[in-house]
């Protein structure tokens, strides 16, 4: 098989519907999108089975919804299927709300890093932020584009964020307080949260 096609070559490229720029917003939506699960793949990598079994399961499924991101963003067709559904945004909710139970209460914020899996899931993080970003601006040209993706990786970089912490916890490895914050959470959320 023969994986190059050289019909990129004059910076187009292909998506479902159509060719665009390859510094298209849509693109640059989709191709963080894939940069974010590269990092959940690297932390995969990282985490032994038999303390995150629950983990590797759910870090699996994401990859998977990330796919599903990835292609819904990339559709311009007039017959568009979404393969993402708001149920993997419960999930995640769901998931969220127990990880925050299972670490230690939390008041100021903390520098990204502990343990190599828990550095790469806040990369994976960061990323996720990087491409709701993305996502907001293809928005702002592009009406068609799916809202579910955008509440997805929102929610998604939320449970990075929780994930990352019991990582640490779990692995015995206590979370570094940023030292000059003050104290922005209360019972686990934001003090701007309700």
């Amino acid at each position: 098989m023969r994986i190059y096609t050289r019909t990129g070559d004059k910076g187009k490229t292909s998506i479902i519907g159509g060719r665009v720029d390859k510094d298209d917003n849509r693109v640059e939506a989709y191709g963080t999108v894939d940069e974010v699960n590269c990092f959940v793949g690297q932390a995969i990598t990282e985490l032994d089975a038999n303390v995150f079994s629950d983990v590797l399961e759910d870090l699996e499924k994401i990859q998977h919804e990330l796919f599903d991101c990835g292609g819904d963003l990339a559709n311009v067709s007039e017959k568009r299927e979404l393969k993402l559904q708001k149920d993997s945004i419960d999930y995640l909710e769901k998931k969220i709300d127990e990880y925050i139970e299972e670490a230690p209460e939390l008041e100021r914020f903390i520098l990204p890093g502990g343990t190599k899996p828990a550095a790469s899931i806040h990369i994976a993080r960061t990323t996720t932020r990087r491409a709701e970003r993305l996502v907001v601006k293809l928005l702002k040209s592009d009406a068609k584009t799916p809202e579910v993706a955008l509440q997805y990786l929102n929610r998604l970089s939320d449970y990075f964020f929780a994930l990352a912490r019991v990582i640490n916890y779990r692995m015995k490895v206590n979370d570094v307080e940023y030292i000059r914050s003050a104290k922005v959470f209360r019972d686990g959320k934001r003090k701007d949260e309700k």
